[in-house]
This record gives C-alpha cells, sequence and structure tokens, in this order.
C-alpha cells in the first residue's frame, strides 16, 4: 500500500485549509476522502460544500492519526501547498526563484512568503511532521517525508496548459473582466469541471467525491470546493513524487515539487 495526504494549507489560522488522501493498492491511485477543513478531516464527518468551514492551527499528529484510521495503514508522504524550509523563511527563497523563473512567463509565479506570511504556521507544520516521522525532503525521498507543491504549475502540467489555468473563485472577475457575474461564475464552473475530469482520470474517485457546487452557490461554499479541490491536486503532485513522475525545484534548504510534462 502507497498513500498519500495532500493539504491546502492556509497562510493564516483564520481561513480553512482542504485535505485529501489518496491510496494505491496495486492497482492505481484512488481516493479515499476529501475535506475542507482540518477539523472536518479529523472528525470523519463528510466535507458538505455547504458547510461554512472554519479555520484552526494544523496538527500533524492529529491528521496522520486521522489518516490512518481511513486507510488502515501509514501515509508515505505528506505534500502541502504551503512555503516551507529547513531554516526561518525571511523572504523569497531560491525555490520560489526558480519556479518564477520556470512558470513566470506562463503566469504561475510563487507568491513571496514572509517572516509573518507564513511564519509560524510553516514552522510549526514543519516541525509537527519532522518529529512524527516526516522530514521535508529537498531531493529525492526515501521514506516518508514532508514535501511543498504548488498547484498553479501543477495544473499548467496535468492539463498541458500555456498558462495558469484561471480556477480561483475570488480571481473570476479578473480572469474574465469583460463578462457579468452568470457567465463569469459558469466560466469558473467549466474550469473546474476541466480540472476534476484530469485528476478523475489519474487518481479513481475524484468525479463522484467532487461534485460542482450549484450556479446559485454562495461564496462559501465555492471556497470549500476549491479548497477540496486544492486538496486533491496537492495529494496527486505527490503521488507523481511517488511514481518518480516529478521534479525538485530548489536547494538545500528548501524545494517545491513538481510533476513533470505528461508525454503519454
Amino acid at each position: 500500500m502507497r498513500a498519500v495526504l495532500g493539504i491546502d494549507a492556509a497562510w493564516t489560522e483564520r481561513e480553512p485549509s482542504g485535505v485529501a488522501l489518496i491510496v494505491d493498492l496495486g492497482s492505481g491511485w484512488r481516493l479515499v476522502e476529501v475535506a475542507s477543513s482540518y477539523a472536518a478531516f479529523v472528525s470523519h464527518k463528510d466535507a458538505d460544500p455547504i458547510v461554512r468551514h472554519r479555520g484552526s492551527l494544523p496538527d500533524a499528529p492529529s491528521l496522520l492519526a486521522a489518516a490512518h484510521e481511513k486507510l488502515g495503514g501509514t501515509v508515505d508522504l505528506v505534500a502541502i501547498d504551503m512555503p516551507l524550509s529547513l531554516i526561518p523563511i525571511a523572504g523569497r527563497r531560491a525555490s520560489d526563484n526558480m519556479i518564477s523563473s520556470d512558470y513566470g512567463a506562463r503566469h504561475a509565479s510563487t507568491h513571496t512568503p514572509s517572516v509573518t506570511r507564513p511564519g509560524r504556521l510553516s514552522d510549526e507544520l514543519r516541525i509537527g511532521f519532522e518529529a512524527a516521522g516526516y522530514p521535508l525532503a529537498v531531493y529525492e525521498p526515501s521514506g516518508r517525508a514532508l514535501l511543498e507543491v504548488y498547484p498553479h504549475p501543477a495544473l499548467i502540467e496535468l492539463a498541458s496548459a500555456d498558462r495558469r489555468l484561471p480556477y480561483k473563485h475570488s480571481k473570476s472577475r479578473k480572469y474574465w473582466p469583460g463578462e457579468g457575474p452568470a457567465a463569469r461564475r459558469e466560466n469558473l464552473l467549466e474550469t473546474w469541471r476541466r480540472i476534476v475530469t484530469l485528476l478523475d482520470a489519474r487518481i479513481q474517485g475524484v468525479g463522484d467525491a467532487l461534485s460542482l457546487p450549484s450556479s446559485d452557490a454562495r461564496g462559501f461554499e465555492m471556497k470549500a470546493f476549491e479548497d477540496a479541490l486544492d486538496a486533491v491536486v496537492c495529494a496527486w503532485v505527490g503521488a507523481c513524487v511517488m511514481d518518480g513522475r516529478a521534479r525538485a525545484f530548489g536547494d538545500r534548504e528548501s524545494a517545491i515539487w513538481i510533476p513533470v510534462p505528461d508525454r503519454d
């Protein structure tokens, strides 16, 4: 059994963080569970998109224990969308600059981390998972490991796209400035539908678990879906690492893992 825990980690404790668990029992990857917050994943409640999920501090032992219970086994890799480093983060890292160099022209540069954002959340995540036996991997991992991933360039590779996919709910007005609200909503849902279809082809069960919100869904419902979707993307990148289909952008202090282009 191989298993990956994917986490779309919010940069502040006020915002919820999506969590996805996938497993390969020898016949391909499948989705075990996806939730739109730490609390929903740990409490075993279904990630109902109607629920207004709350933010909370990440707790590595609780997340790993919940994953173990759902799997009946142990997670191999934890893939997190958050800046992580073996030294304190004070600004842009070599990994940020390398991603921006390769993907900046495709509108997928990294955000600039700082001492305050994500600040202690990043440190606590790394230290917590390291204490649980998942050290941060800046090179090819051997055994259990923690990985930093970044969904925007990962989705570019997943979709063989020329540029960053327009899939963030909060940016829909920026993506389609000449469209009205209804048209922007439909464009966003169509992008989500495309991503779910691509992920479902690689991880069984994604399509069933990630039902698209209705066209009149409220803002927090849309955000909950987006967080869950990002968590599955994070888990997929972890699966690519385990399958030898990803590379690390970084140095001895930090690395961001991105899937290699799919040539199949």
